[in-house]
């Protein structure tokens, strides 16, 4: 989800929720305390320069169990972020304290925002030895008809 989706949406809730993997919720007293804009230069395993940036939103639960961000104040403090720090439109990324520090993709279905776990892979699929999947197919696909045995042709 890009930061311009998230900005258009802020204005018709009614609070800000965000979903965790299984159904659980960030406990709702949770702080965004950090926005800004990630980026990372990498190699991949085949030599490859990359570099990816991303908005970065991190939430922390504190013990002011009475604390609500309303989603007013979090796109005010998104329109600060990009007046201060020019952030572009990009992919909002979401750090949360689970068991360590998990970076998530967020989606919205409708109510609230979901947090997607992202996952690794190799990104030099070619450079690394990795073998391509094969290709599932069924076994009519590889009858040539006209060739396949007929009752009576003595074949079998």
């Amino acid at each position: 989800m890009k930061l311009s989706e998230v900005k258009a949406l802020l204005p018709g809730l009614n609070n800000v929720a965000f979903e965790l993997e299984g159904g659980a919720f960030v406990p709702e007293h949770f702080h965004v305390t950090e926005v800004g804009q990630v980026t990372r230069r990498f190699i991949d395993c085949g030599g490859t320069l990359r570099e990816e940036t991303a908005v970065n939103f991190q939430l922390w639960n504190a013990d002011d169990f009475e604390h609500r961000l309303k989603p007013g104040r979090l796109l005010d403090i998104i329109k600060l972020c990009e007046e201060k720090l020019g952030l572009t439109d990009g992919d909002v990324e979401v750090e949360y304290q689970g068991s360590t520090i998990g970076r998530y993709n967020l989606a919205f279905n409708g109510s609230h925002f979901i947090l997607q776990p992202k996952t690794t892979a190799c990104l030099a699929q070619d450079a690394c030895g990795i073998p391509a999947p094969k290709q599932k197919r069924n076994l009519k696909e590889l009858t040539n008809v006209t060739t396949s045995c007929t009752p009576g042709s003595g074949c079998c």
